[in-house]
């Protein structure tokens, strides 16, 4: 299990978005708080592709400002941030960290090429092998052969069947590379160190601006539920009663004003699709006249509708 993050964990704001960099931060937050996040970043060595992706998390508003509020999490302006914390190092902390960088290179440069010497032996025994076993073959063959005279026939040697090669031995006939590898590009995902894990007070942000949604979102998440962006699915969130990596999504979820009035054609249409595709339609809101209006999710009703025609 991976250690529990330093509270509060800081949570990057960056172009409007809000990013989390620490594998060990995303899986506290996944694991403790039901907050999955998207994960929007592209693998270092297939960078085009777009399936499978990695950190940073991104997240929506809403989570950001659920954290927040809960003081598990605070809102850092990441690029005055940066900038001023490298503008601040000095010539022997910069000296310092380029250096363990360049370290980490030549570690997973070595790494790799000894991850391609050993599948170069592999593939040198396997060739070996099969080589030796089709001698073999042939060798029998011969020997139970009936003689063409009244001589026994001399079995031939094989002067073009390959020797076997011990797998001692393989490395040896070319020239090792680890003695000067050359050092890979490391980009750390986190800028600590040589900044401070928790960010000067000068460079906190306050609450992050949310929709009108919001109660609805902290009212499921107090239930339990775990909540992801609902465009797939033309709604606002998905509900999961679950982790999405072991669940389906029960519910899409709609708010709405508490005084709102709704479409007929808007509710048969959103119980037919979420029926459709076996999930309930949600809908709820929140009546900011009464309760703590600081409270998130504080008098809020929802309202599952199916379609029972389908």
């Amino acid at each position: 299990m991976n250690p529990s993050p330093d509270l509060p964990i800081p949570i990057s704001y960056i172009a409007g978005n809000y990013f989390v960099f620490s594998v060990d931060a995303a899986t506290f937050l996944r694991r403790e708080h039901h907050i999955c996040g998207v994960l929007a970043g592209t693998l270092p060595q297939v960078p085009q592709q777009n399936i499978f992706t990695g950190l940073p998390l991104e997240l929506m508003p809403e989570e950001a400002r659920l954290l927040a509020e809960k003081g598990v999490a605070c809102i850092v302006d990441e690029v005055n941030f940066q900038k001023q914390g490298m503008n601040c190092l000095v010539e022997e902390d910069r000296k310092k960290y380029l250096e363990e960088l360049e370290l980490q290179g030549v570690e997973s440069m070595q790494l790799q090429v000894r991850r391609k010497e050993r599948q170069r032996e592999e593939a040198l025994k396997k060739k070996n092998e099969k080589a030796a076993a089709k001698a073999k073959k042939t060798e029998r063959k011969q020997d139970t052969a009936e003689p063409a005279s009244g001589e026994d026939s001399i079995v031939p040697f094989f002067d073009d069947a390959q020797p076997s090669v011990s797998p001692n031995h393989v490395s040896s006939r070319r020239p090792s590379t680890l003695a000067t590898p050359d050092a890979m590009g490391i980009t750390p995902a986190v800028s600590h160190p040589p900044l401070p894990q928790q960010p000067p007070a000068e460079h906190l942000l306050s609450l992050p601006e949310v929709p009108s949604s919001y109660p609805l979102f902290a009212h499921l998440h107090s239930k339990g539920y775990f909540l992801s962006p609902g465009l797939r699915f033309g709604c606002q969130y998905m509900a999961y009663p679950g982790d999405p990596l072991r669940f389906h999504s029960h519910f899409l979820v709609v708010s709405a004003e508490w005084d709102e009035q709704l479409d007929l054609m808007t509710i048969i249409t959103g119980g037919r699709l979420g029926t459709g595709v076996k999930k309930g339609f949600l809908i709820g809101g929140a009546d900011k006249s009464r309760g703590d209006p600081e409270e998130a999710g504080a008098n809020v009703r929802s309202f599952s509708i199916e379609w029972a025609g389908m």
